[in-house]
């Protein structure tokens, strides 16, 4: 599994982006995936889950009702579809993968890490 993730950007308050976390050897198609941020001087926190098949999402309370997460296995990429975006919001996003094929908000469980992608978002 190596994994790229992608779509960042600069928002204002109130819109979306799509951010994409693609596997380029295309071998994590068996194990759940999750979308971690960091914001400056915070913790790493919990974001999103999905299990290998992309069932059981999981989404914190912060972002539930604004966030979406899915996979298309076919093209090995997970995406998180972020709308209403607020300036809480900014951060560097990382998706991860892990060993099993369910995983939740635990970070321990994810094996592998992508390099991370910014979001800035303007009030």
């Amino acid at each position: 599994v190596q994994l790229q993730a992608s779509g960042g950007g600069f928002v204002q308050a109130g819109g979306s982006l799509r951010l994409s976390c693609v596997d380029s050897r295309r071998t994590f198609n068996n194990n759940a995936v999750g979308w971690f941020r960091q914001a400056p001087g915070k913790e790493r926190e919990f974001v999103a889950s999905i299990s290998w098949n992309g069932g059981r999402p999981s989404l914190a309370d912060s972002v539930k009702g604004r966030f979406t997460i899915s996979r298309d296995n076919a093209k090995s990429t997970v995406y998180l579809q972020m709308n209403s975006l607020e300036p809480e919001d900014t951060a560097v996003y990382y998706c991860a993968a892990a060993l099993s094929s369910y995983s939740g908000p635990n970070s321990a469980s994810y094996r592998y890490w992508g390099q991370g992608t910014q979001v800035t978002v303007s009030s």
